[in-house]
């Protein structure tokens, strides 16, 4: 069974720790380099982002999970011999369903956070917990307001950084 639940409590510090470091490392980018983003879905759009909140991890997060991590665990690892190749592979597949958003940011940010999934799921086999916590990630993306990236592409080269 991929679910797994019970294995998240045991897991629930790491990965709340390591998430308030990065979490203030992303509101810290915002701040520097899109300063004019910072909370904008929240204050704009409160009801949109309470449905964001509620429905990301049930329609983008989970699906996701069960095709680039489970799925790609299991069909593939024939092909890629060792742990942390299988890991890679993961996360680059993760990512390259980001280019359609046609931005750097949403491809690079992916990618990193597959890195950061896929040895969680690679670990304990457990969807939920992997899950858990890349919606975190996602939430707060949306929540400081880079979710804008992650449903369409606005950047339209390095050089525009996050500005539009």
């Amino acid at each position: 069974m991929l679910w797994k639940i019970g294995q998240l409590p045991a897991r629930l510090p790491a990965i709340l720790g390591i998430f308030a470091v990065v979490a203030f490392a992303l509101w810290l980018g915002v701040r520097w380099w899109a300063p004019e983003l910072g909370w904008s879905f929240v204050r704009e759009h409160p009801a949109c982002w309470a449905v964001v909140m509620v429905g990301y991890p049930v329609l983008s997060v989970y699906p996701q999970g069960v095709l680039y991590r489970a799925y790609v665990f299991e069909r593939y690892a024939g092909l890629f011999p060792g742990r942390w190749t299988m890991i890679v592979a993961s996360a680059l597949a993760f990512a390259f369903l980001h280019i359609i958003f046609r931005n750097w940011l949403a491809v690079g940010l992916t990618f990193a956070g597959g890195l950061q999934f896929a040895p969680r799921y690679s670990e304990m086999g457990s969807l939920a917990t992997s899950s858990f916590e890349r919606a975190l990630y996602g939430c707060w993306l949306f929540t400081v307001s880079l979710g804008q990236y992650f449903y369409h592409g606005t950047i339209t080269s390095v050089g525009t950084a996050i500005r539009r």
